[in-house]
C-alpha cells in the first residue's frame, strides 16, 4: 500500500521504457519494501534534478540524452561516473545528490566474473555513451590491446583518442579475441534487428562475443557465436546487473540471485 512514508525512485529518459520500472517494482513487492518506481521524461533537466532534490525522491536512473547534461546540478560524482564523465544513477541522501554510473560498474564486474584475459586483443564496435562506459571499463581493467570501430568516424576517433586506443575504419581483415558490440545492431524492433554486429569471419576466430544489446537476450551476434562454440556475454546480463547495482544503492539491499532472475524474466515480458 502506498502511504506517506513510501519512497519514490524514478527514471529520466528521452524515451522511457518498461524494463527498469517492472524490474524495480517486482523486487520492491517481493522484498516487502515501501518503495515505488516510475519512469518520466522531461524537457528541462535542470529543474527535473532540482525536483529530485526538493521532493526527496530517493533515487533516479538517468538515460540518454541526460547522462552528461545532469552533471552540473549534482553534489558529488562517484569515480564510476568520473571515469566516463557520464551519469546513469543519482542517489538522494537528505538533499545531497550523489551520482554513479552503474553501466560502467556492471561492465567491470562482468570482465572480472568471466575472467577475461587482459592480454587479449579486443575490438569494440560503437562510439556512443554506452561505448564510452565499455571502453573505460576495459581500459581501467588493464586491457591495452583494444581497437575501436564506429560507423561515425568522428565520434569513433574521438573515443579512441580519449582512452589512448587505435581507431580502425573497417572490420574487414581484422582479428580479435574479444568482440564487443555497443551498437543497436540486433536490437528488437530496430531496422537492423536481423543483422550481425561483426563479419562472420571475425566472429569465427574470436574466443568471446560480448553484446550490450539487452532485448532480445540472444541477438543474431550472440546466437551465431553460440553456434560456433564461442563464449558469450549477453546484454541481458549487462542491463540486469546495472539495475541490481542501482537497486542496492537505493535500498541498501542486495536481492538473491534467484530473485534477480525472477525479476529480470518478469521485466522482459513487460518490455
Amino acid at each position: 500500500m502506498i502511504n506517506k512514508d513510501t519512497q519514490l525512485c524514478m527514471s529520466l529518459s528521452g524515451r522511457p521504457g518498461n524494463f527498469g520500472t517492472s524490474f524495480h517494482n517486482y523486487l520492491y513487492d517481493k522484498l516487502g519494501l515501501n518503495f515505488i518506481y516510475k519512469a518520466f521524461t522531461t524537457q528541462d533537466i535542470e529543474h527535473a534534478i532540482k525536483g529530485v532534490r526538493a521532493l526527496g525522491i530517493r533515487g533516479c536512473a538517468v538515460s540518454m540524452p541526460f547522462k552528461e547534461a545532469c552533471m552540473p546540478f549534482l553534489d558529488e560524482i562517484h569515480p564510476s561516473a568520473q571515469a566516463i564523465e557520464s551519469v546513469n544513477t543519482i542517489v538522494n541522501d537528505n538533499g545531497f545528490l550523489r551520482a554513479y554510473n552503474t553501466d560502467y560498474i556492471a561492465i567491470v564486474k562482468l570482465i572480472e566474473k568471466y575472467h577475461l584475459n587482459k592480454n587479449a586483443k579486443v575490438i569494440v564496435h560503437g562510439s556512443g555513451g554506452m561505448a564510452k562506459a565499455v571502453v573505460a571499463a576495459f581500459k581501467n581493467s588493464g586491457f591495452e590491446k583494444l581497437k575501436i570501430y564506429a560507423r561515425n568516424a568522428k565520434t569513433g576517433q574521438y573515443l579512441a583518442a580519449l582512452y589512448g586506443y587505435e581507431y580502425i575504419d573497417s572490420l574487414e581483415n581484422q582479428q580479435a579475441d574479444i568482440l564487443v558490440n555497443v551498437t543497436p545492431i540486433g536490437m528488437k524492433g530496430g531496422k537492423e534487428e536481423m543483422d550481425l554486429a561483426f563479419p562472420k569471419a571475425l566472429i569465427d576466430n574470436a574466443s568471446v562475443a560480448f553484446d550490450v544489446v539487452a532485448i532480445p537476450a540472444e541477438t543474431p551476434f550472440i546466437r551465431y557465436a553460440q553456434a560456433q562454440g564461442i563464449q558469450t556475454i549477453s546484454g541481458a546480463k549487462v542491463i540486469v546487473l546495472q539495475a541490481v547495482e542501482q537497486f542496492e544503492l537505493y535500498t541498501h539491499q542486495r536481492p538473491s540471485d534467484e530473485l534477480i532472475t525472477e525479476a529480470a524474466a518478469f521485466a522482459r515480458t513487460k518490455s
